[in-house]
């Protein structure tokens, strides 16, 4: 016996197979996107840092980051020790300088910066902070970088940075380097 009527209504069927598969693609897809969209935002504030000036190259006053050097060689050292190297920046500008988004190139450096005897804290390279520290023309600050091969143990020659961003215009990002030879 043959039913009409039921072989018509099946064989007509709205959601086929492939449909099904491209709506949840398309609904994670969307959803991923979403979540992303979210997440990044939430970093970006995070990331804000409270009341930087902003210069440009051409402006006649602003501020000017000098530094004694970016790069220090702390020698020979063993895995459980911990050096560091000082540097200095100088404000030969006309304007206060800013520094801020204090980071590091490993979890096994820290960097942190004293500016007229208050030390900030340390900063490495998941540091998340809105802190800002503001050297007046004419003075400076001393950027310290500390290096503490335990905390991810390696032996050999090795090379670790300290980022400091500024707000001098062209100096908005500074690099202070430390190699040692970790025994």
């Amino acid at each position: 016996m043959k039913y009409p009527y039921y072989q018509e209504a099946t064989s007509k069927t709205f959601f086929s197979t492939d449909k099904i598969i491209f709506f949840i693609i398309g609904g994670l897809t969307v959803l991923a996107l979403i979540l992303i969209g979210f997440f990044s935002v939430q970093e970006q504030k995070q990331k804000k840092v409270a009341n930087v000036a902003t210069y440009v190259a051409t402006d006649q006053e602003k501020p000017k980051a000098v530094t004694t050097g970016f790069f220090s060689d702390l020698g020979k050292m063993k895995v459980n020790e911990e050096k560091g190297a000082k540097f200095t920046i100088e404000n030969s500008g006309s304007k206060p300088l800013q520094v801020f988004n204090i980071t590091s190139s490993c979890g096994c450096t820290v960097g942190k910066v004293t500016i007229g005897g208050k030390t900030s804290p340390e900063f490495s390279m998941d540091s998340k902070s809105n802190w800002t520290g503001e050297i007046q023309p004419g003075q400076n600050a001393a950027v310290e970088v500390i290096y503490r091969p335990f905390v991810m143990p390696v032996k050999g020659e090795v090379t670790r940075d300290v980022y400091v961003s500024t707000n001098d215009p062209e100096n908005k990002l500074l690099t202070f380097t430390v190699k040692a030879d970790v025994q």
